[in-house]
């Protein structure tokens, strides 16, 4: 053959196998037609098949009587897909009663399905209320699709804020409890099958698989709503009357450890969190450190009463109200000269206190002070606890074993001081605050109970017993006597501590304290209320205190066995001696436009004469009044009055 039909036979064979090419191709697509069209098509909706997340309704939050503190809101969300079979029956009927229910015109929500961009699907209405939800439901209209959107709400405002917390945009816990506990109140999140479309968004899916989410467990406090209202009304008039930055306050359960409740001044709303400023979110009970002042000569009290080297009844000889420790002068804010032990803590003499810890061996000092709970956190059940700052004994000056006998040169946390002051109240135990008392499932049922946690013995019973009665004398006679309520039995103590500013300590800028417990024979009550730099650097005892009684007289009255303990002023009018001055039957009644004459009567019955006109004493001192302002004869004052007092 030669080479010319050669190469036409080549071509003829190409040309014959490019035009068997589409008819092996077209077999191809009819064998694919006939035998493959089921697979192929279950493959491709597989491939615009996805799954999204459904949201768990979140677990409520309750105060200890059941009260709902934090709860859920729900709205849902209502789409449609008229293409299945059995809704274009009864999308008449459906589109009246819709239009019934919402207020919308049906006319709308047709024009809504006929200029929809999907044929499978459109979104008729935001925010169903659970009302309207149900209803649809019941109409039980094929190609109806409703999702559920959940919100959280906190029912009571401020109330217990910085306790609960709150939650983000997307529902999990940013502070509180809400935080703290954000697996437990989130439950298990459902899923849905969905469809994506030629654009990739995704699309409700009608007859999808839907495994449905399982609610969060409820958190049931320790915290009672009433009492909660009434610590944070008295923390806001005591920041207010005082001119204070702030303040916070806590109350605990002295034998168990369970917060009764906590307060924070200022505080905000949990619903608007986002719109409050940072310091007003802040739970300063856990994060804020401070030096403590008089409130830590407990921890002195405790050692030297532990090592024997005094009694309640021994002599203490403080002079003329100063020392020099290492060249620092201490002062005490009157002279007190020799005086015994139970009045170095009644009267808070700093020269006193500190005079007898200096013979304490440093290491000693320390451990007592750690035994206490003053160098690491309570371990209470809310996020953002700092520890204390105490420094072990190779760090501390010449001064400091001095200085720390009177709060200073050692930093604690308001809830520290409460849980130290709670061992002098139950006979020395250190308790684990906590805030939440139970877990329940959506039935109610119990999941798990919290159980009272002791973490050591700080100190033996008999040392709590002795020096307790020392703690109630600085109620009835020494520098906490604005914080005494009327038949009832108050231990506590007054703390003033300066603070630095521009590098040095400021008599101006004061953190004021009072942490009592009530009633002091068998404490149901420890609570500690600390005011942030108020007006003039006054004492714990004039501003602080008095935020306490107002609590401690709100609160008796909720504990039965304290209302049981309760009794009638024992106290008799004081005998006049001849030079005294009137007794309180002879003051005037009503209101009087001048200011009587109150020297030479007892502590008690002029606090009592003034706070019956809703005048508040702030008193120096105790036993009888010995100065007074305004001066007798004065223009009667609207809201505070002066009382100096001596035995």
């Amino acid at each position: 053959m030669n080479p010319k039909d050669q190469i036409l036979a080549r071509m003829y064979v190409a040309l014959t196998l490019l035009g068997l090419a589409p008819l092996a191709v077209a077999a191809q697509m009819g064998q694919i037609v006939v035998t493959e069209t089921d697979a192929l098509r279950d493959q491709v909706r597989a491939q615009a098949r996805s799954t999204v997340t459904i949201p768990a309704m979140r677990g409520a939050i309750l105060d200890r009587e059941g009260r709902g503190l934090a709860t859920n809101t729900a709205r849902y969300d209502l789409a449609l897909d008229p293409t299945v079979e059995g809704f274009q029956e009864q999308a008449g009927t459906f589109f009246d009663k819709l239009a019934s229910l919402t207020g919308v015109p049906a006319s709308r929500y047709r024009a809504q399905v006929r200029g929809r961009s999907s044929p499978q699907y459109v979104k008729l209405r935001d925010e169903l209320t659970p009302r309207q939800y149900e209803a649809i439901q019941k109409w039980d209209v094929p190609g109806v699709i409703l999702t559920p959107e959940f919100g959280r709400r906190y029912n009571y405002g401020t109330t217990a804020a910085h306790v609960v917390g709150h939650v983000g945009e997307e529902g999990h816990g940013l502070a509180g409890l809400e935080l703290a506990y954000d697996d437990t109140l989130t439950g298990t999140p459902g899923r849905r099958i969905v469809r994506r479309d030629r654009s990739g968004r995704i699309e409700a899916y009608v007859g999808g698989q839907v495994v449905p989410p399982e609610r969060g467990d409820d958190l049931k406090l320790t915290i009672d709503l009433t009492r909660q209202a009434a610590l944070e009304t008295e923390l806001r008039r005591g920041v207010r009357e005082s001119g204070a930055e702030w303040g916070t306050a806590v109350a605990m359960d002295p034998s168990t450890g369970a917060v009764l409740a906590l307060a924070n001044e200022p505080t905000y709303n949990p619903n608007r969190a986002a719109q409050a400023p940072s310091g007003a979110r802040r739970n300063r009970a856990l994060t804020d450190r401070f030096e403590p002042g008089s409130t830590f000569k407990l921890v002195g009290a405790v050692a030297a009463i532990e090592q024997d080297l005094v009694s309640l009844d021994d002599s203490v000889e403080t002079g003329d109200g100063w020392a020099v420790f290492h060249g620092y002068t201490m002062k005490d804010v009157q002279a007190h000269g020799t005086i015994s032990f139970a009045d170095v803590i009644a009267k808070s003499s700093n020269v006193g206190m500190a005079k007898t810890v200096k013979e304490l061996d440093e290491g000693t000092f320390y451990q007592y002070a750690r035994n206490m709970g003053f160098s690491q956190p309570t371990w209470v059940d809310l996020p953002g606890e700092v520890g204390g700052v105490l420094k072990r004994t190779p760090q501390w000056s010449a001064t400091t074993q001095t200085s720390m006998a009177i709060g200073y040169e050692v930093s604690i946390t308001p809830l520290q001081l409460l849980t130290a002051y709670s061992a002098l109240a139950n006979g020395g135990l250190i308790k684990r605050p906590y805030v939440v008392d139970e877990r329940r499932d959506m039935t109610g049922e119990t999941l798990w109970k919290n159980e009272p946690e002791t973490i050591r013995r700080a100190f033996p019973e008999e040392t709590a017993d002795t020096l307790r009665s020392a703690f109630e004398r600085v109620v009835e006679r020494g520098t906490g006597t604005n914080a005494q309520v009327e038949g009832l039995r108050v231990a506590g103590k007054t703390g003033t501590a300066l603070q630095v500013a521009g590098g040095e300590y400021s008599a101006d800028e004061t953190r004021a304290s009072f942490v009592g417990f009530f009633p002091a024979d068998a404490p149901e009550v420890a609570l500690l209320v600390v005011l942030g730099s108020p007006e003039g650097g006054p004492h714990g005892g004039e501003v602080a205190a008095p935020v306490f009684r107002r609590v401690a007289r709100r609160w008796a009255g909720t504990f039965p066995t304290v209302v049981a303990r309760r009794t009638p002023d024992p106290s008799p009018a004081p005998a006049a001696p001849v030079d005294a001055r009137p007794p309180t039957d002879t003051l005037p009644s009503g209101r009087p436009d001048a200011m009587p004459d109150l020297t030479g009567l007892s502590t008690r019955r002029a606090v009592a004469w003034l706070r019956e006109r809703d005048i508040e004493p702030q008193l120096q001192g105790g036993g009888t009044v010995v100065r007074q302002r305004p001066r007798p004869g004065a223009a009667l004052p609207t809201t505070r009055a002066l009382l100096t007092a001596a035995e």
